[in-house]
């Protein structure tokens, strides 16, 4: 597996290391053709003018100079850059009907959308440049909106314009420019290849929906040094459509700020996620999840590797769900799937910040589930340091955890709680828990890890901090194969782990560290005293 992603990321990042644009290209000043930037003039004409004569002329350099240009909809066309001078502004018309939905399609909450600001559909060769700014004016969009439209704001929002699109597009750049406060979504790039964003800032928060950057089926992409502080998920891969995976992927040096999740994969999930290496990023301040990868509505989730991530404030920093939603998005291309795979994911030095108030009361770090009959199957986290609160009580421990299993995945779908602090696993096989460390800010009664249903699990080099009074540190609820080795822990408890359910079995325990606690090993709830050994 390692050689073959490692082979992919080389590759990729020939592949998308693009020439600097020649200073012969032709430009093509927005102004020439009657474009003001006085903020007030609507200039859609003007503009797309000047894009359709570049395009018409072999290509070249559009540009915007400094100035506040109002426009609606701006299609790109092949081998035309747009290029924002520093002191420009491309300004979202505040006016509905000044904008184009070229490629309509459902989003995962069954609303219609896809209307855009800049939008580029079967183009080749395109970019977006440049010190300025685009600015879609979002919430005062949304305020001219409602004047018209009194439908529910969950049925409304749709209609809206996204920032920026890029639809079946091949060779995209987009860098240095600042994206800010887009209608929906501020940037979708759909089945997209040979994709690079650098250096790209967003500001996006004001009305609902205002995701970052979002990958949805495209291939060959580089994403590198971009700061979002976005309203909703602010990385996010997506598979709209079945016809096109989410494969080669390479993202590192993030800043991720949202009122949702900092790093997001699959909420529509048709279509796989597979060779995609996200590394060296920071997620802070995020109100619903650090990392989350999901496939619920039949993709192959797969070959998957992020590491070296620091979060701060963040509620709940990881989720893992594959799930049978199985919905359908674009349903004049596409037919309802069977049940996806999650397989040979890895998550290495993650050091996490918990925030103390969050979906899950008392907080918990990580949640993985699967549903019945569909494991999670080979997830590694490896290097894990996370600092909880506390709280949990003996009642919590115990929590019901509801399957969910054809629900929109979110981390409170499975709230009000989970009965670990650390770790909760369900509906898993092969599952690697190397070297993981929880700080905790006081007591919990909670285990430290808890799985239920689950496949050869191995448990090593955990540091449990100390706490008093729990039933037990771990415990395995029909769990068939697990070694649990060089866990240390100091608090006091009745039992260092506890074996439950008829089936599990094969457990073993090496080399552990509990010298506060009498009872090693409790063995309830109808399983084998034979079930576990103790070297």
């Amino acid at each position: 597996m390692k050689k073959a992603l490692y082979y992919f990321y080389f590759i990729l990042s020939a592949f998308v290391s693009y020439a600097q644009p020649q200073p012969d290209k032709a430009v093509f000043d927005i102004t020439a053709y009657g474009a003001v930037g006085d903020g007030e003039k609507l200039n859609t004409d003007s503009i797309q003018k000047a894009i359709d004569d570049c395009h018409e002329q072999g290509g070249g350099v559009v540009v915007l100079p400094e100035g506040v240009f109002l426009s609606g909809t701006l299609e790109l066309k092949d081998n035309v850059t747009f290029h924002l001078k520093k002191g420009g502004v491309l300004l979202g018309s505040p006016h509905i009907a000044n904008y184009k939905n070229i490629d309509p399609f459902t989003e995962g909450l069954g609303i219609n959308v896809g209307s855009a600001l800049l939008v580029a559909a079967d183009a080749k060769n395109i970019g977006i440049e440049g010190e300025g700014i685009i600015n879609g004016q979002g919430s005062k969009l949304k305020e001219e909106h409602i004047k018209t439209d009194k439908r529910p704001e969950s049925e409304r929002w749709g209609r809206r314009p996204f920032l920026l699109r890029i639809v079946r597009c091949a060779g995209v750049k987009v860098k240095d420019v600042t994206l800010k406060y887009a209608g929906a979504w501020t940037s979708h790039y759909f089945q997209s290849e040979n994709i690079r964003i650098e250096n790209v800032t967003i500001i996006s928060h004001g009305v609902a929906h205002n995701d970052g950057i979002g990958i949805d089926g495209c291939q060959d992409v580089f994403i590198k040094n971009c700061d979002i502080d976005s309203g909703d998920d602010a990385l996010v891969f997506k598979t709209t459509s079945s016809k096109m995976a989410c494969r080669n992927v390479v993202v590192k040096g993030m800043r991720l700020k949202s009122r949702q999740a900092g790093i997001k994969m699959g909420t529509e999930s048709m279509a796989p996620f597979e060779n995609i290496k996200i590394s060296d990023c920071h997620i802070y301040d995020t109100r619903n999840g650090g990392i989350k990868l999901l496939t619920v509505d039949g993709a192959h989730l797969r070959n998957v590797e992020i590491s070296d991530i620091t979060m701060v404030n963040v509620r709940t920093p990881m989720l893992f769900r594959l799930g049978s939603r199985l919905s359908v998005f674009r349903k004049n291309e596409d037919t309802r799937q069977q049940t996806g795979t999650m397989e040979n994911v890895v998550i290495r030095n993650v050091t996490a910040q918990a925030a103390a108030e969050a979906q899950l009361t008392p907080p918990s770090g990580i949640l993985i589930t699967g549903v019945p009959g569909h494991d999670i199957t080979d997830l590694t986290l490896e290097n894990i340091e996370i600092d909880l609160a506390g709280g949990g009580t003996e009642e919590h421990a115990r929590q019901i955890v509801p399957e969910a299993i054809d629900q929109y995945p979110e981390i409170k779908t499975f709230g009000p709680r989970v009965p670990a602090y650390g770790i909760w696993a369900r509906h898993v096989k092969g599952l690697n828990l190397n070297k993981i460390r929880f700080i905790l800010g006081s007591n919990d009664l909670r285990p430290a890890f808890v799985c239920e249903d689950g496949k050869d699990i191995l448990l090593t080099d955990w540091k449990i901090p100390e706490t008093s009074g729990a039933p037990e540190i771990l415990r395995l609820e029909e769990v068939k194969g697990a070694l649990i080795r060089r866990i240390e822990t100091k608090g006091s408890a009745d039992a260092f782990i506890r074996i439950e359910g008829k089936n599990s079995g094969n457990i073993r325990l090496s080399a552990n560290k509990a010298p506060g606690i009498e009872n090693m090993v409790k063995i309830s709830s109808g399983a084998d005293p034979k079930a576990v050994s103790i070297n």
